[in-house]
C-alpha cells in the first residue's frame, strides 16, 4: 500500500511558477467551496489538480498552501477521500503540537516582562531564537547566549533573529537599508499614514523607527507574517501570525480584528498595503488572499469611494510582470531595482545581467512616484515615468522597453524589442540566443522538442526513469542476495564451531572417565 509521502511524490506540483503549462500541477481557486479545506500546521490547505499533456486528470487533491515542498510539510489527502475518525484526530493532535510552544498573550507577557529588566539580564538564546527571561536561564546554559540586549535591537529583531531561507514557504530576503529607506521615504512622501506589511518586516521595523524618532511622522504599520517568532518583540496591534498563502490568521478573529480595524480605520483612507512574498511562491493564491485584504478595506469605506483601489504595493521578481497583471490589470511594473541584505545576487550596484531582478508593482500612477536621480533613475517624459539608466525610449514601440535595466533592441520582424543577448533567427521566425538550437522547443517539451507537453510530462524522461528504475532494483536484489549468503555462511561457520566445541568435551569427558 503506498504511503501518503509515496502518494504526494506521484502527484507533487513540478510545474512551473506561471502556472500555465502543458504539464505538472496547477492550483484549483473554487470561490464558492461546497465543504471547506481540509487543515494542516499553516492553516487551510488547497486545492491542486494534476496536469498531463495540456489536460487535467480526474482525481484533485489537497497539499499544504505554504509549502511546495513535502519535507516542510507533507500534508496529502484525495479531494475525494474519506477519513477516519482515528485520523483525523491524529491529524488535529499533530497540528496542535506543530503550533507555537507560547500563546500570543504569552508572548507579549513575557516581552512586557522583559523590557523591564535591567540591561545585563537581558538575554537573547541563538540556538533557540527566544528572548529569556531570567527562569530562562538554566534550561539554556549550553546553548549560544548573547547578553546585553539594548532596546535598539528589540526594536530591529530582524537583525538579531536569524534569517529563514527556504525560498518556497518563507524565504526572508530581508530588504537592504537603501531600498527599505526608499520605501519609507517614499511612503511618506505620498502621503500614506497607515501601512500594511505583509511579510516585510524591515520595512515593520524601519517605520515603527521613524515614527518613535521623529515627532513629525504619523505613520503606523502593522505587520503579518508567517514567521512566529516576532510575537515576542510586539504588541497584538502590531504583529499578527499569518499565511498570506490562504488568508490565515493563526490566532484566530482576535488578529483577524486587529487587521480589519486597521485597514478601515479613517473610512480606509491613508493606508496602502506594501508585500514581498517569497519568490517563489505561487501568484495564483497570493491574489486570491490580497483580494480578500482589498475586500476587507473596502467594506470600512464611504460609499462616495466605493470605486477606488487599495493602494498597492507587490514586490516581486520582474518576469512574474505578465502573472501579476493578468490578476490585477491596473498593475503596472517600476524601474526601480529592490536589493537584499542577504541574498547572493539581488544586489545593489551590479551591472548586465547580475542586476537584480526584483521590481515594485503598483496601482498607484507611476508618474506620481519619483525614483532616485542619484541612482541613475530619469524621467521619460513621453512615457510619464521614471526609468532606468540604460532604459531607453523606443519609437517603434511607444514605450521604454527594457525590463532587466540593460538597454534593449527593437527587432523589427519580431516588431517588438528583444533582449541585447538575443538575435533573429530566420528558421524559427523569432529572436533568440544565438547559440540557441533551432529543432529545439519554443514552448514545448525540452527534451523531445514536442509543443504538447513539458519536460516534467515527457515520455522519454518517464522510460528513462523505468528503466533506471529497474536497474536500481536489480542490483539492490543483488545486493540482498548478496547479504543473505553471507549470513548464511556466517551461520553455517558459527554452527561448525559451536559442533567442534562440543565434539571436544565429549573427548575430554570419555578420557576423564
Amino acid at each position: 500500500m503506498a504511503t501518503r509521502r509515496d502518494r504526494l511524490g506521484a502527484a507533487e506540483a513540478e510545474g512551473s511558477a506561471s502556472g500555465a503549462g502543458s504539464g505538472g500541477v496547477e492550483v484549483v481557486l473554487l470561490s464558492d467551496p461546497a465543504t471547506p479545506a481540509p487543515l494542516c500546521p499553516h492553516g487551510p490547505t488547497l486545492l491542486f489538480v494534476k496536469v498531463n499533456q495540456g489536460k487535467e486528470e480526474t482525481r484533485r487533491f489537497y497539499a499544504c498552501s505554504a509549502c511546495r515542498d513535502r519535507k516542510d510539510c507533507d500534508f496529502f489527502q484525495w479531494e475525494d477521500e474519506k477519513l477516519s475518525g482515528a485520523r483525523l484526530a491524529a491529524r488535529e493532535a499533530r497540528n496542535r503540537r506543530c503550533q507555537p510552544p507560547l500563546s500570543r498573550t504569552q508572548c507579549v507577557e513575557r516581552y512586557l516582562k522583559f523590557i523591564e529588566l535591567p540591561l545585563s539580564q537581558r538575554k537573547f538564546c541563538q540556538r533557540c531564537q527566544q528572548l529569556l527571561l531570567p527562569d530562562d536561564w538554566e534550561g539554556h546554559q549550553e546553548h549560544q547566549v548573547v547578553g546585553d540586549i539594548s532596546t535598539t535591537q528589540l526594536r530591529r529583531p530582524s537583525r538579531l533573529l536569524s534569517p529563514l531561507e527556504n525560498k518556497k514557504t518563507n524565504a526572508q530576503y530581508l530588504f537592504a537599508d537603501r531600498s527599505c529607506q526608499f520605501l519609507v521615504d517614499l511612503l511618506s512622501t505620498l502621503g500614506f499614514r497607515r501601512v500594511l506589511c505583509v511579510g516585510t518586516p524591515r520595512l515593520h521595523e524601519l517605520i515603527r523607527l521613524k515614527a518613535s524618532g521623529d515627532e513629525k511622522s504619523n505613520i503606523k504599520s502593522l505587520l503579518l507574517d508567517i514567521d512566529y517568532r516576532y510575537s515576542q518583540f510586539y504588541m497584538e496591534d502590531s504583529f499578527c501570525h499569518y499565511n498570506m498563502f490562504n488568508h490565515h490568521f493563526f490566532d484566530g478573529e482576535a488578529a483577524l480584528e486587529v487587521c480589519r480595524t486597521f485597514l478601515q480605520d479613517d473610512k480606509g483612507e491613508g493606508v496602502i498595503m506594501v508585500t514581498d512574498p517569497p519568490f517563489g511562491g505561487l501568484v495564483e493564491p497570493l491574489a486570491v488572499t490580497f483580494k480578500k485584504l482589498i475586500a476587507m478595506w473596502k467594506k470600512g469605506q464611504s460609499e462616495d469611494n466605493t470605486h477606488e483601489e487599495l493602494p498597492i504595493f507587490w514586490i516581486f521578481p520582474y518576469f512574474f510582470e505578465s502573472r501579476i497583471c493578468q490578476f490585477f490589470p491596473s498593475f503596472r511594473m517600476l524601474d526601480y531595482q529592490v536589493d537584499y541584505d542577504n541574498h547572493a545576487l539581488y544586489k545593489h550596484g551590479k551591472t548586465g545581467r547580475k542586476q537584480s531582478p526584483v521590481r515594485i508593482f503598483t496601482n498607484i500612477p507611476p508618474s506620481r512616484i519619483a525614483l532616485p536621480v542619484e541612482e541613475g533613475y530619469r524621467f521619460c517624459p513621453l512615457c510619464e515615468r521614471y526609468i532606468s539608466l540604460e532604459n531607453q525610449h523606443c519609437e517603434y514601440c511607444g514605450s521604454c522597453t527594457s525590463k532587466d535595466g540593460r538597454k534593449w533592441n527593437h527587432c523589427f520582424l519580431c516588431k517588438k524589442c528583444v533582449k541585447p543577448s538575443w538575435i533573429h533567427c530566420s528558421t524559427c521566425s523569432r529572436c533568440a540566443l544565438p547559440d540557441h538550437s533551432c529543432e529545439g522547443p519554443r514552448d514545448g517539451c525540452f527534451v523531445c522538442g514536442e509543443l504538447d507537453h513539458k519536460r516534467s510530462a515527457c515520455p522519454k524522461i518517464s522510460a528513462s526513469r523505468k528503466v533506471n528504475k529497474a536497474v536500481r532494483k536489480q542490483k539492490q536484489r543483488k545486493s540482498n542476495k548478496m547479504k543473505m549468503e553471507t549470513a548464511k555462511g556466517q551461520s553455517m561457520n558459527h554452527t561448525s564451531v559451536t559442533k567442534k566445541k562440543k565434539r571436544r568435551e565429549r573427548v575430554h569427558q570419555y578420557l576423564s572417565s
